[in-house]
């Protein structure tokens, strides 16, 4: 179960998570080991019909820890500004708490798609045909969105 916000005064609005995950450049999932050990590491991602979408290897530490529990936490921080002389950060980050599943077919294809999309649009055709071509070499991932929020510092 989540925790609320400790700083309720910073939380942001489902709306104002919804655009930091829109417009994050990369995301951390966080899974969890069979012996119990944390692992995050940076990602590119894509939200689109509220559901994070990520590709990666074939194997790997994360895929590993998604076979045993795909309960994942994924971060995404967006605008930040270190503020010396007042010891603070402005920031604003986006947390989202759900299930991780792997995607195969027309699904696997439009998780790619929407990561195109996102990252790059002037090669749309070009990035369909790299799809295709190499869709076999890469795993993509749906993270079902059970709970998010948001939080900032302005």
């Amino acid at each position: 179960m989540q925790r609320p916000i400790r700083r309720a005064d910073r939380a942001l609005t489902n709306e104002q998570a919804i655009e930091i995950l829109q417009k994050g450049e990369y995301g951390i999932p966080s899974t969890v080991s069979d012996d119990g050990r944390p692992y995050g590491v940076p990602v590119s991602f894509a939200y689109a019909d509220n559901a994070l979408y990520f590709h990666c290897a074939v194997e790997g530490h994360k895929l590993d820890n998604l076979a045993s529990n795909p309960r994942i936490s994924f971060c995404v921080v967006g605008a930040t500004e270190v503020l010396p002389d007042k010891f603070a950060t402005r920031y604003e980050s986006a947390i989202v708490f759900g299930k991780a599943s792997e995607l195969t077919g027309d699904e696997k294809h439009s998780g790619l798609t929407a990561l195109l999309k996102k990252y790059s649009t002037a090669f749309l055709e070009k990035g369909e045909r790299y799809i295709n071509s190499d869709i076999e070499k890469t795993r993509v991932f749906k993270i079902e969105i059970e709970s998010l929020s948001g939080k900032a510092r302005k």
